[in-house]
Protein backbone atom coordinates (compact mmCIF):
# COMPACT_ATOMS: atom_id res chain seq x y z
CA UNK A 1 0.00 0.00 0.00
CA UNK A 2 1.39 3.40 -0.73
CA UNK A 3 1.93 6.03 2.18
CA UNK A 4 -0.70 8.43 2.71
CA UNK A 5 1.53 11.26 3.04
CA UNK A 6 3.34 10.06 -0.68
CA UNK A 7 -0.09 10.48 -2.05
CA UNK A 8 -0.72 14.18 -0.26
CA UNK A 9 2.72 15.01 -1.47
CA UNK A 10 1.37 14.00 -5.11
CA UNK A 11 -1.28 16.23 -4.02
CA UNK A 12 0.70 19.24 -3.80
CA UNK A 13 2.43 18.28 -7.09
CA UNK A 14 5.73 17.24 -5.42
CA UNK A 15 7.89 15.82 -8.47
CA UNK A 16 9.55 13.38 -6.36
CA UNK A 17 7.00 12.09 -4.77
CA UNK A 18 5.22 11.41 -7.82
CA UNK A 19 8.78 9.34 -8.72
CA UNK A 20 8.18 7.41 -5.97
CA UNK A 21 4.73 6.43 -6.39
CA UNK A 22 5.39 6.20 -10.10
CA UNK A 23 8.05 3.65 -9.01
CA UNK A 24 5.87 1.78 -6.75
CA UNK A 25 3.30 1.21 -9.26
CA UNK A 26 4.98 1.18 -12.49
CA UNK A 27 5.17 -2.88 -12.53
CA UNK A 28 1.79 -3.30 -11.70
CA UNK A 29 0.26 -1.14 -14.05
CA UNK A 30 2.31 -2.74 -16.83
CA UNK A 31 1.62 -6.07 -15.90
CA UNK A 32 -2.35 -5.13 -15.85
CA UNK A 33 -2.20 -3.27 -19.40
CA UNK A 34 0.25 -6.04 -21.11
CA UNK A 35 -3.28 -8.19 -19.98
CA UNK A 36 -5.22 -6.02 -22.60
CA UNK A 37 -2.54 -4.96 -24.75
CA UNK A 38 0.00 -6.88 -27.15
CA UNK A 39 2.47 -4.67 -28.20
CA UNK A 40 4.81 -2.96 -26.21
CA UNK A 41 4.54 0.89 -27.56
CA UNK A 42 0.62 0.56 -26.95
CA UNK A 43 1.88 -1.08 -23.33
CA UNK A 44 3.90 2.00 -23.07
CA UNK A 45 1.38 4.28 -24.21
CA UNK A 46 -1.67 3.58 -21.94
CA UNK A 47 0.93 3.29 -19.13
CA UNK A 48 1.88 7.24 -19.69
CA UNK A 49 -1.67 8.32 -20.50
CA UNK A 50 -2.38 6.54 -17.31
CA UNK A 51 0.25 7.98 -15.11
CA UNK A 52 -0.59 11.54 -16.76
CA UNK A 53 -4.65 10.99 -15.79
CA UNK A 54 -3.36 9.78 -12.09
CA UNK A 55 -1.27 12.75 -11.20
CA UNK A 56 -3.25 15.33 -12.94
CA UNK A 57 -6.63 14.04 -11.44
CA UNK A 58 -5.77 12.81 -7.96
CA UNK A 59 -7.56 15.42 -6.01
CA UNK A 60 -10.16 13.59 -7.35
CA UNK A 61 -9.39 10.38 -5.16
CA UNK A 62 -12.08 10.54 -2.37
CA UNK A 63 -10.34 7.68 -0.65
CA UNK A 64 -6.84 7.24 -0.25
CA UNK A 65 -6.41 3.58 0.68
CA UNK A 66 -8.28 2.62 -2.19
CA UNK A 67 -5.48 4.64 -4.33
CA UNK A 68 -4.18 1.32 -6.04
CA UNK A 69 -7.35 0.04 -7.03
CA UNK A 70 -8.24 3.87 -8.54
CA UNK A 71 -4.80 3.92 -10.20
CA UNK A 72 -5.32 0.44 -11.73
CA UNK A 73 -9.08 1.25 -12.95
CA UNK A 74 -7.43 3.79 -14.78
CA UNK A 75 -4.61 2.21 -16.73
CA UNK A 76 -7.66 -0.48 -17.11
CA UNK A 77 -9.44 2.56 -18.68
CA UNK A 78 -6.88 3.68 -21.12
CA UNK A 79 -6.46 0.18 -22.32
CA UNK A 80 -9.98 0.30 -23.10
CA UNK A 81 -9.83 3.41 -25.03
CA UNK A 82 -7.14 2.33 -27.00
CA UNK A 83 -8.96 -1.00 -27.78
CA UNK A 84 -11.85 0.41 -29.08
CA UNK A 85 -10.27 2.39 -32.04
CA UNK A 86 -9.23 -0.68 -33.40
CA UNK A 87 -11.47 -3.94 -31.94
CA UNK A 88 -14.74 -4.22 -33.55
CA UNK A 89 -16.11 -5.96 -30.33
CA UNK A 90 -19.40 -7.19 -32.18
CA UNK A 91 -17.55 -9.33 -34.25
CA UNK A 92 -19.15 -11.91 -35.37
CA UNK A 93 -16.65 -14.69 -33.77
CA UNK A 94 -17.05 -17.36 -36.38
CA UNK A 95 -15.72 -14.91 -38.32
CA UNK A 96 -12.02 -15.05 -36.37
CA UNK A 97 -9.54 -17.37 -37.34
CA UNK A 98 -8.05 -19.31 -34.23
CA UNK A 99 -4.59 -20.65 -34.16
CA UNK A 100 -3.06 -22.55 -31.27
CA UNK A 101 0.41 -21.91 -31.08
CA UNK A 102 2.94 -24.83 -30.14
CA UNK A 103 3.60 -25.00 -26.72
CA UNK A 104 6.89 -23.73 -25.33
CA UNK A 105 9.38 -25.39 -22.55
CA UNK A 106 8.19 -22.86 -20.01
CA UNK A 107 4.93 -23.55 -20.08
CA UNK A 108 5.31 -27.35 -19.24
CA UNK A 109 4.53 -26.42 -15.29
CA UNK A 110 0.91 -25.05 -16.25
CA UNK A 111 0.67 -21.91 -13.26
CA UNK A 112 -1.00 -18.14 -13.28
CA UNK A 113 1.27 -16.89 -15.58
CA UNK A 114 1.00 -19.30 -17.66
CA UNK A 115 -2.97 -18.82 -18.14
CA UNK A 116 -2.45 -15.24 -18.57
CA UNK A 117 -0.01 -15.68 -21.14
CA UNK A 118 -2.46 -18.17 -22.84
CA UNK A 119 -4.94 -14.90 -23.42
CA UNK A 120 -2.61 -13.58 -25.46
CA UNK A 121 -3.69 -16.27 -28.08
CA UNK A 122 -7.36 -15.16 -27.65
CA UNK A 123 -8.96 -12.50 -30.47
CA UNK A 124 -8.65 -8.89 -28.97
CA UNK A 125 -12.08 -8.94 -27.64
CA UNK A 126 -12.47 -12.45 -26.47
CA UNK A 127 -9.33 -11.28 -24.32
CA UNK A 128 -10.57 -8.24 -23.09
CA UNK A 129 -14.03 -9.15 -22.17
CA UNK A 130 -11.93 -12.58 -20.02
CA UNK A 131 -10.08 -9.52 -18.65
CA UNK A 132 -12.71 -7.36 -17.39
CA UNK A 133 -14.75 -10.17 -16.11
CA UNK A 134 -12.43 -12.53 -14.52
CA UNK A 135 -9.38 -11.06 -13.42
CA UNK A 136 -11.50 -7.26 -12.78
CA UNK A 137 -14.59 -8.33 -11.40
CA UNK A 138 -16.68 -6.10 -13.55
CA UNK A 139 -19.96 -7.53 -14.44
CA UNK A 140 -21.27 -7.92 -17.61
CA UNK A 141 -23.35 -4.55 -17.85
CA UNK A 142 -20.48 -3.03 -17.09
CA UNK A 143 -18.35 -4.38 -19.38
CA UNK A 144 -21.24 -3.11 -22.23
CA UNK A 145 -21.50 0.15 -21.42
CA UNK A 146 -17.57 0.43 -21.35
CA UNK A 147 -17.16 -1.16 -24.51
CA UNK A 148 -20.58 -0.06 -25.97
CA UNK A 149 -21.64 -3.42 -26.61
CA UNK A 150 -24.82 -5.55 -25.14
CA UNK A 151 -24.83 -7.67 -22.40
CA UNK A 152 -25.48 -10.35 -24.86
CA UNK A 153 -22.47 -9.70 -26.82
CA UNK A 154 -20.15 -9.65 -23.46
CA UNK A 155 -21.46 -13.20 -22.38
CA UNK A 156 -20.67 -14.70 -25.87
CA UNK A 157 -17.36 -13.21 -25.52
CA UNK A 158 -16.82 -14.55 -22.31
CA UNK A 159 -17.84 -17.84 -23.37
CA UNK A 160 -16.04 -18.29 -26.73
CA UNK A 161 -13.14 -16.84 -24.29
CA UNK A 162 -13.68 -19.52 -22.24
CA UNK A 163 -14.11 -22.51 -24.74
CA UNK A 164 -10.85 -21.21 -26.47
CA UNK A 165 -8.70 -20.83 -23.34
CA UNK A 166 -10.21 -24.73 -22.38
CA UNK A 167 -9.11 -25.95 -25.86
CA UNK A 168 -5.70 -24.11 -25.48
CA UNK A 169 -4.96 -25.63 -21.94
CA UNK A 170 -5.91 -29.02 -23.53
CA UNK A 171 -4.49 -28.67 -26.60
CA UNK A 172 -0.96 -27.26 -25.87
CA UNK A 173 -0.36 -28.59 -22.29
CA UNK A 174 -2.30 -31.69 -21.34
CA UNK A 175 -1.62 -33.43 -24.86
CA UNK A 176 1.68 -32.79 -24.27
CA UNK A 177 1.99 -33.71 -20.79
CA UNK A 178 0.24 -37.09 -22.11
CA UNK A 179 3.18 -37.27 -25.06
CA UNK A 180 5.66 -36.92 -22.44
CA UNK A 181 4.69 -39.72 -20.87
Amino acid sequence: MIDKQLIQACKKQQRDAQRQVYELLVKKLYFTCSRYLKKEEEIEEAMADAFFTIFTKIEQLKEENAFEGWAKKIAVNQCLMQLKKKVNFNLYLEDVAFQAQPLTEEMADLEEEDLLNLLNYLPDGCKTVFSLFVIEGFGHKEIAEQLNISEGTSKSQLNVAKTKLKELVNKLYYQRANTSN
